[in-house]
């Protein structure tokens, strides 16, 4: 069993029974010009995170952790983007051309993983059409398949695919770490407050950590 320091008190894991969920690092979100930016966000914000992530994602690859990627996206047909999601806003942006093709549409250049985070064979891709990385999709079975008990979610944004992926986690059994810069919101306010909140009462959802913390316990 390896520790991480962490908040509100250290983490406890077996690497053996570990993944590594990387959530959404993908060009339409952390790149200009993308999905991110068009609706008017500073995708600088999510940028600070790509350093820290591939350190860790090298040291997790060293260790042999089991490593998940997932990507939000829809299909070309838009079959499975409600209206409660396409029209979100008042206005329509999934779907239109882009600057990188199709906007959140699965096989255009703006729904892949940015290169610096680029699977390797035989780690899983987990397209998914909502926010959370389980729902309508085949990662538990992956999980369950795999021995997974510990999840390291990293990836963007704290507070919506992160951290909807971290609670369905919890609901499910999976005790699970967020390294704090391997993470980011493009409001500040909501990655810190996402982040209080995950942790608050003793770790109700997961525990908090940093990338330096985790790799430090892989290595050990």
């Amino acid at each position: 069993m390896r520790t991480i320091q962490a908040q509100p008190f250290d983490f406890t894991f077996d690497p053996a029974s570990t993944a590594l969920v990387i959530i959404d690092m993908q060009r339409d979100f952390v790149e200009p010009a993308g999905f991110g930016e068009v609706l008017g966000n500073d995708v600088s914000h999510l940028r600070r995170t790509i350093a820290p992530c591939r350190q860790l994602l090298e040291q997790a690859r060293a260790t042999g952790l089991f490593i998940i990627h997932t990507r939000e996206g829809h299909r070309p047909d838009m079959a499975d983007c409600p209206p409660a999601k396409k029209n979100r806003g008042g206005k329509t942006f999934i779907g239109e051309s882009g600057p990188m093709g199709r906007i959140l549409i699965r096989g255009e250049q703006g729904h892949e993983i940015i290169p610096e985070l680029s699977p390797l064979p035989g780690e899983p891709i987990i397209d998914k059409p909502g926010k959370g990385a389980f729902y309508a999709t085949d990662l538990g079975l992956i999980l369950q398949t795999r021995g997974i008990k510990s999840l390291i979610i990293c990836g963007v944004t704290t507070e919506v695919c992160v951290q909807t992926t971290a609670r369905e986690a919890n609901d499910r059994g999976y005790e699970l770490v967020i390294p704090e810069d391997c993470c980011a919101s493009y409001f500040p306010e909501f990655h810190r407050a996402a982040l209080d909140m995950m942790k608050a009462q003793g770790a109700i959802v997961g525990w908090v950590s940093n990338s330096a913390c985790i790799i430090s316990a892989l290595k050990n």
